[in-house]
């Protein structure tokens, strides 16, 4: 897939000083979504044009509005699955998501995960491959609380933006000359290389987040008891 999609970024690279941030939003909505649709082949290049002054804007400020919009996008896909599995409930996905690319095996793993590990995995897993964009529907099938999902949701998806756009723009600050497909293969292995790293201190900040709510809650406790 990476191969066909890196075959037309030269067409989309021709209109993004106009229409760059605008794809970028686009393109991680739908990645974000029940579609596969890889990340790396969006924000990669969205880098790497940032800091070739080739989205309209100066380097940084190309590269930070690539990341926000990148997010708004990643959340904006998220949302649609929320809402989805909200509505049709788990039932109706396992019998008919097979049309719409929700298979029940993943499926059924990104309901597990859940359902072992609470809220703090819509954080987590977004920096996990294939279960990144499912995560969302246990999310939605458990009536997850919208504000709590959001922030979850949209601190994963701005740490895994951010890395993507980061290694395109290091890729274009230092690549005199690179075809699209080799920027996204080689940006794609980079932030491959280093994702242990980043889960792994995501979830130390998931333990982080516990440990002080659990101590915030002892407080309260012993507040109340005397």
């Amino acid at each position: 897939m990476l191969e066909t999609l890196a075959a037309h970024l030269d067409g989309f690279a021709a209109i993004a000083p106009t229409w760059g941030l605008v794809l970028v939003f686009a393109f991680m909505a739908v990645e974000s979504s029940f579609i596969p649709f890889p990340s790396e082949v969006v924000m990669i290049p969205a880098g790497f044009l940032a800091a070739r002054g080739e989205l309209g804007l100066p380097p940084c400020a190309a590269l930070a509005a690539s990341v926000a919009v990148g997010i708004l996008g990643s959340l904006a896909g998220a949302y649609a699955n929320y809402y989805l599995s909200l509505w049709l409930g788990k039932p109706f996905l396992e019998r008919y998501g097979k049309y719409f690319f929700v298979k029940k095996e993943p499926l059924d793993r990104a309901c597990e995960v859940f359902n072992r590990y609470g809220a703090a995995t819509t954080f987590v897993c977004r920096l996990v491959p294939v279960i990144r964009q499912l995560i969302s529907i246990p999310a939605g099938i458990a009536k997850m609380p919208l504000g709590s999902f959001t922030l979850f949701t949209g601190l994963g998806a701005g740490i895994w933006t951010a890395i993507l756009a980061a290694v395109g723009y290091a890729l274009g600050r230092s690549a005199s000359d690179m075809t699209y497909l080799e920027l996204v293969t080689k940006g794609a292995d980079t932030a491959k290389h280093h994702l242990p790293t980043v889960i792994g201190a995501a979830l130390l900040l998931v333990a982080a987040y516990f440990l002080a709510a659990k101590l915030v809650m002892k407080g309260r406790t012993g507040k109340s008891s005397e």
